[in-house]
C-alpha cells in the first residue's frame, strides 16, 4: 500500500456515502468537515446543529443508513466498487484536485486509474486525427480519458481501447449515454474503466455535464481539445483543466471554420498547439517524472479539531454576514476587515454554506445566496 493511503473500514465507507449524498454537502464541503471532525461519522453527527446556526429553518436532509446501504447493494449489483479519495486504487492526480469526488464508482480494471493519463475532448467532427491521436499517446504509455459522447469522446476511447482508456459517465455508471454506444461501454468496461460520482441507475443531465468535465481533466496531466465550436463544452473542460493547473493542448484548424474557432482561442491564449502525440509528450514529460496527487490521509485521521465556542461563533457569525452579499469577496478579505480566527471564519462559513446560504468562487471567494 502507498505511504500515507489506506482502505476504508466497511462502517466508514457507508460514512463517507452518507455525507457527500446528504444536504448542501459537495466534494468542498465533504473535505472541510472531514478536516473539521476528522471522520466522516462525526461530521454527520455535527451537521445538524451546523446548519441550524447557519440559518436553515428545517432539518437538513441527511442520507440515512437505510439509503446509504441500498446504494451500495446497487453499485455491488453492477459489478462496480467504490473507491475514496484516500484509498490507494483511487487515482492520485484527481485525488489532488480540491473538487475530487470522495466517491467514485468504478467498472472495470481499477489499476488504470493509477496510470499517468491524458484526456480528449472535442465536438462530432476530426474522428480519424483523434482515434489516431489516442492510439499514438497509448503506445507512448499514456491512459486516455474521455467522456463517451458522440463524435471525438467516442474515437478517443476506441483508438486507446487496447492500451488503456477512462470512460467518465454524466450519469451512473451503468447508464449507458449515448445509447448506441452500448458495445463501446462494454468494450471499456471490460477493457479498461467506466467511472462516475453519480448513484446507479442515475439518467444524465445538462446540470451533470460540467461535473463530468472536472473529473476528466482532474484525472489526467493534460486536456487535448481536437475540436470545438466558442460556445463548445469542451472548453469547459478545458478551463477545468487550467483551474486544477493541467496543462491544455489544442489542434488548431482554419479560421474559416467554426469548429476550430475553440482550439484556436485556446492557443492565443498559450495552449500548446498540437499536430501529434509528440506535441503533447514533449510537455508533459517532466510531470510524469513527478506526482501530482496529494496526501490527505493525514487530514482526516486523529481527533477533532477544536471547535469554537458558541459566543465567540455568534460574533463572528454576525460580522461575516455584514460583509457578504451577491458580489464575490475573498475569504483573505474576511479575515482581514473582521479580524478573526482564519478557523474561525472557516467554521462560519461552513454552517452558511450548509444551511444552503454561501456559494463558492475560484480564487478563494465567497458569496450570499440571496432569497
Amino acid at each position: 500500500m502507498d505511504e500515507g493511503t489506506r482502505t476504508l473500514s466497511a462502517a466508514e465507507r457507508l460514512d463517507w456515502l452518507r455525507l457527500i449524498r446528504s444536504e448542501n454537502v459537495g466534494p468542498r464541503t465533504f473535505n472541510r468537515l472531514l478536516e473539521r471532525f476528522g471522520s466522516a461519522g462525526g461530521a454527520l453527527d455535527a451537521l445538524p446543529d451546523m446548519a441550524k446556526r447557519g440559518g436553515l429553518r428545517r432539518a437538513i436532509s441527511i442520507c440515512s443508513k437505510a439509503d446509504a446501504e441500498r446504494e451500495m447493494a446497487a453499485v455491488e449489483r453492477i459489478g462496480a466498487r467504490l473507491l475514496a479519495t484516500i484509498e490507494p486504487a483511487y487515482p492520485r492526480w484527481l485525488a489532488g484536485a480540491e473538487d475530487a469526488p470522495p466517491l467514485l464508482s468504478v467498472i472495470g480494471d481499477a489499476s488504470v486509474l493509477t496510470r499517468p493519463m491524458v484526456a480528449m475532448v472535442g465536438a462530432r467532427n476530426g474522428r480519424n486525427f483523434a482515434r489516431k491521436l489516442a492510439a499514438d499517446l497509448g503506445r507512448a504509455g499514456m491512459v486516455v480519458a474521455s467522456g463517451m459522447a458522440r463524435g471525438i469522446d467516442t474515437a478517443a476511447h476506441q483508438g486507446a481501447l487496447a492500451s488503456g482508456t477512462v470512460a467518465v459517465l454524466a450519469g451512473g455508471a451503468d447508464v449507458i449515454y449515448p445509447p448506441e454506444n452500448d458495445g463501446l461501454w462494454r468494450d471499456i468496461a471490460q477493457a479498461g474503466v467506466v467511472v462516475s460520482e453519480m448513484p446507479p441507475g442515475t439518467q444524465p443531465q445538462a446540470s451533470y455535464f460540467p461535473r463530468r468535465n472536472r473529473i476528466i481533466s482532474g484525472l489526467s496531466l493534460g486536456v487535448v481539445v481536437v475540436e470545438a465550436n466558442a460556445r463548445s463544452g469542451s472548453l469547459i473542460t478545458a478551463r477545468f483543466a487550467a483551474d486544477q493547473g493541467r496543462e491544455v493542448f489544442a489542434v488548431p484548424g482554419s479560421p474559416m471554420d467554426p469548429r476550430a474557432a475553440g482550439p484556436n482561442d485556446l492557443i492565443r491564449h498559450g495552449a500548446t498547439l498540437t499536430e501529434s502525440a509528440e506535441d503533447v509528450l514533449a510537455v508533459l514529460s517532466d510531470l510524469l517524472r513527478r506526482p501530482l496527487g496529494e496526501d490527505k490521509t493525514a487530514q482526516y485521521r486523529g481527533p477533532a479539531a477544536t471547535l469554537p465556542a458558541e459566543d465567540e461563533a455568534a460574533r463572528a457569525r454576525s460580522q461575516i454576514l455584514e460583509l457578504l452579499g451577491p458580489s464575490p469577496v475573498s475569504v483573505d478579505e474576511i479575515i482581514r476587515q473582521c479580524q478573526l480566527s482564519p478557523s474561525v471564519v472557516s467554521w462560519v462559513l461552513l454552517e452558511l454554506e450548509l444551511a444552503g446560504r454561501l456559494d463558492r468562487h475560484p480564487g478563494n471567494k465567497v458569496s450570499l445566496l440571496m432569497g
